[in-house]
């Protein structure tokens, strides 16, 4: 056999059958997802598998997560009716550090080219515990090759906070510097739901989390940082002038890694409740390309149509946006911050090994 047959074989060999972390075949998907939750309230959803039937080709890569919380069922409360959302119960919520586990090990029963399509985050810790960074320092030893960043956890959530066991999450607890510090060292991506306001505010009143917010990010440059709906809730609407409040965040040097997810149903409907807001979105993004991005933030679809419901509902957004904004929002944006984080994540996994004994 010639040399350069022996050479042409040896690359086709070693040459990936499709371009890492992308679907075979399907250089024309349609988006990667940041925000996606594999399992519900109670720990239960569908298999990774059934996951990745639902992507297909439309999908290339996404964030995977379960939920850090656990509704509590308390018989004396519900009675036989068993809770599976924290609207379903007044029962507290409790943290539940197994997720963590969950997720590596499905994200371990794929092939490496399955793999490459999910980015594992790490969610199963407590904000206010000093103790936090040293939960994901333990995870990322246990499971090495699998994490690229944390959350999504949250700080302030209407209806969750207030229910969850133990002390009430601050943006100003030393225990979240702590945290944020070490994800800063490993170089992991952080996505954190902090509602930019408090349910039912009183009219002329500036938002309650906004400057404490704004503080955080400002204490932490170094972060990658992903703000899920960015501010926005189930009943937690846009403030007065939300763009401009972004976009306060977007100008400043200080915050030059921030990002904001669009995602949830929640948020689309404010999206799209009329032609202005759209268009007023939509300016915002072609002036700021490189700080958005697309997630679903989807739990445990039963289903395909489940799972795309909410792309299909910000569809009149992405027709105003120019071609480079909606690739960078629906696919590039995902691709640059997470390959930094599983990239920068390994790289610390390969100096930081479990201490034998």
């Amino acid at each position: 056999m010639c040399l350069a047959l022996v050479a042409a074989l040896a690359f086709l060999a070693a040459a990936p059958a499709h371009a890492p972390g992308q679907p075979s075949g399907s250089s024309g998907y349609e988006f990667n997802d940041t925000h996606f939750h594999l399992t519900n309230y109670i720990q239960e959803g569908i298999s990774v598998r059934q996951y990745l039937g639902i992507m297909g080709k439309r999908v290339g890569r996404s964030a995977l997560f379960g939920i850090p919380l656990q509704q509590q069922w308390s018989y004396r409360i519900s009675g036989d009716n068993a809770p599976t959302y924290y609207l379903d119960s007044d029962a507290r919520l409790y943290y539940y550090s197994f997720t963590d586990a969950t997720i590596a090990m499905a994200y371990k029963s794929l092939s490496p080219a399955e793999q490459a399509r999910f980015d594992p985050m790490i969610t199963g810790f407590n904000p206010t515990d000093m103790y936090a960074a040293d939960h994901v320092r333990r995870v990322l030893q246990t499971f090495p090759g699998v994490f690229s960043g944390i959350g999504e956890f949250t700080i302030h959530k209407e209806f969750v906070s207030s229910k969850i066991a133990g002390d009430v999450a601050s943006l100003t607890d030393p225990a979240l510097d702590r945290l944020l510090d070490f994800a800063a060292e490993v170089g992991l991506v952080v996505l954190i739901h902090n509602d930019v306001d408090r349910p039912f505010p009183r009219t002329g009143e500036p938002p309650m989390f906004l400057a404490q917010f704004k503080d955080l990010l400002r204490r932490h440059p170094r972060n990658s940082i992903i703000w899920a709906h960015a501010g926005v809730g189930r009943i937690i609407q846009p403030v007065h002038d939300h763009a401009a409040m972004l976009e306060s965040i977007l100008s400043d040097p200080v915050c030059a890694r921030v990002h904001f997810d669009l995602s949830w149903d929640e948020v689309a409907k404010y999206v799209i409740s009329s032609p202005e807001a759209t268009q007023r979105t939509a300016d915002l993004l072609d002036k700021y390309p490189d700080r958005f991005l697309f997630g679903t933030d989807v739990v445990a679809p039963k289903d395909a149509k489940a799972y795309y419901a909410v792309y299909e509902m910000y569809q009149p957004l992405w027709k105003l946006l120019s071609k480079d904004t909606r690739e960078k929002v629906l696919k590039k944006n995902y691709e640059r911050i997470f390959d930094a984080g599983r990239r920068s994540a390994r790289a610390w996994e390969k100096t930081h090994p479990v201490k034998a004994g």
